[in-house]
């Protein structure tokens, strides 16, 4: 079964926090093992210097992540992170940040995803992470 974007809109907006929708995430892509996100650049989210926080960007992750797992199993189930680990490569000044997460493997109770983070405007490489996640559901 093949999730719409609607659909997952749908999720984001029925299964976070409201601070995590408060970050502007929207899905732009869907595919049968990722999930590819925008996060709109927001002077309230930079810090002292101008750049993008990392913590904007490790939360776009996560959920980027959830997002992925949900069209892979073709709906939301419950689920937790159990480890991410970021490393970022360039600060993003003034443009929305691309966030593409993809699963490597997809188990019956575990998800595990690399995830891509691009400057819109450049392309360029800004951070990248991982994750592991359990199943709950």
């Amino acid at each position: 079964m093949t999730m719409t974007i609607a659909e997952a809109d749908k999720i984001l907006s029925a299964n976070f926090a409201p601070w995590v929708l408060e970050l502007g995430l929207t899905v732009e892509a869907l595919g049968a093992d990722r999930a590819t996100l925008r996060l709109p650049w927001s002077d309230r989210l930079s810090r002292e210097g101008g750049g993008l926080s990392g913590q904007a960007l490790m939360a776009a992750a996560d959920t980027a992540t959830v997002i992925a797992v949900s069209a892979a199993r073709g709906a939301f189930v419950p689920m937790t992170t159990v480890q991410q680990s970021t490393s970022f490569q360039r600060a993003v000044t003034g443009a929305d940040v691309l966030i593409e997460a993809v699963l490597t493997k997809l188990g019956r109770r575990t998800a595990f995803a690399d995830i891509m983070m691009t400057d819109a405007a450049s392309g360029e490489l800004a951070a990248r992470a991982s994750t592991v996640y359990a199943l709950l559901g």
